[in-house]
């Protein structure tokens, strides 16, 4: 038992830089402390012995503010950052080194008995306020974007958006070859090609996944004609294109808020002014 609780602790410092000393993280972490009520609920009410398991568990809850029903399956190394407001239902099961922020639901979608909340892989991370619903699986390593509510099953490395929650990215050996060759022209000119991907709506990211197509072409192109003035003037393969720097875009990204425009900053110009 004890050398659970130590191995709970070590994965707190693994994922969360505030912790500073484990006195700390002993005391004054209520994700920590859920875990610790849930693991003797659930000894109970394995046992036999539901009644006193939901006692444990409503006040593990009036404690912490994070509800995990006594029959739920936890497995190692579970974090839950902050906490407020978990719901984990019975039937739901959890892997190994899951991370969990505030306001996540492990919730079901059915009032029938049975499996009726998520399974979740290892290493899965929900954001705050994610909503994951019924009897689904959760893959390996996903990612549930906060706020995002998910109620189909949701590949392995993945990661989920949205309401209802689409997958934005997938482990690159899954991605169509068009989406390998963008995510190659997006790699090569210094520029995360996250969230790049058919599965997007958003006009920006679709002219985007224009731009990559388009200088992939022209990319082509270039070094077919390259080929070709090699063959008529070798000296010419000499002459080698100026490397992009990822460093060479920092600026860019980094614009002050000062300098973009007004229609285009967070505070908006008062138009009665005008």
């Amino acid at each position: 038992m004890f050398d659970q609780i130590r191995e709970d602790i070590r994965s707190v410092f693994h994922r969360d830089p505030a912790a500073r000393n484990a006195f700390e993280v002993l005391t004054a972490y209520p994700g920590l402390h859920a875990i610790w009520f849930h693991r003797i609920a659930n000894w109970f009410w394995r046992k036999g012995l539901k009644w006193l398991a939901r006692m444990i568990s409503n006040l593990a809850r009036w404690l912490t503010g994070i509800e995990i029903h006594p029959g739920a399956t936890i497995g190692r190394r579970f974090f839950i950052d902050h906490g407020m407001g978990v719901v984990i239902g019975e039937t739901a099961e959890i892997g190994d080194d899951v991370t969990l922020y505030h306001g996540v639901t492990l919730g079901g979608t059915s009032w029938n008995k049975g499996k009726r909340h998520p399974t979740l892989g290892n290493n899965v991370v929900c954001g705050a306020g994610a909503k994951v619903l019924g009897p689904i699986m959760i893959g390996e390593g996903a990612r549930i974007g906060s706020n995002a509510v998910v109620t189909r099953d949701v590949p392995a490395d993945a990661t989920v958006v949205g309401i209802p929650g689409r997958v934005i990215r997938r482990h690159p050996d899954e991605d169509s070859p068009e989406e390998q060759k963008r995510r190659q022209m997006a790699d090569k000119v210094g520029f995360d090609a996250y969230a790049v991907s058919r599965e997007v709506s958003d006009p920006v990211a679709h002219a985007i996944r224009c731009l990559l197509d388009h200088m992939q072409a022209m990319d082509h192109k270039v070094e077919t004609m390259g080929k070709a003035l090699c063959e008529l003037k070798p000296g010419y393969c000499n002459e080698e294109l100026p490397e992009l720097k990822s460093e060479d875009f920092e600026a860019a990204v980094d614009e002050p808020e000062t300098l973009r425009p007004a229609a285009e900053r967070k505070d908006p110009v008062n138009m009665s002014d005008k």
